[in-house]
């Protein structure tokens, strides 16, 4: 079984920095990409941010030059780095990464991780 937890959300003011933080476990062959996607009240989930086993990364239009995503040496634990947060920035992050175990290739949520940016 594939787990993530997501950790790192709060409350920041305008212009501040969070870093959120999703850690993969389970018995996992590959993890192929993790994505951080974000859900404001009302709105669908958007994607906000991925990068791939070999580690290219890509990014939204609305967060580029602010929001940074790496990973650590083990790409077990994936960050969100979010710099100059926006009002706009508030919303429920969510990790999600496609992995492969023994029983095939799936896609696996976090419970996710809220972030609020106060104007």
């Amino acid at each position: 079984q594939v787990q993530l937890v997501e950790s790192g959300g709060g409350l920041v003011q305008a212009g501040g920095s969070l870093r959120l933080s999703c850690t993969v476990s389970g018995i996992i062959l590959r993890i192929n990409r993790v994505h951080w996607f974000r859900q404001a009240p009302g709105k669908q989930r958007d994607l906000v941010a991925f990068i791939t086993d070999g580690g290219v990364t890509n990014y939204a239009d609305s967060v580029k030059g602010r929001f940074t995503i790496s990973r650590d040496n083990a790409k077990t634990t994936v960050y969100l780095q979010m710099n100059s947060l926006k009002p706009e920035d508030t919303a429920v992050y969510y990790c999600n990464a496609v992995a492969t175990t023994r029983t095939g290739t799936s896609g696996y949520w976090g419970q996710g991780t809220q972030v609020t940016v106060s104007s």
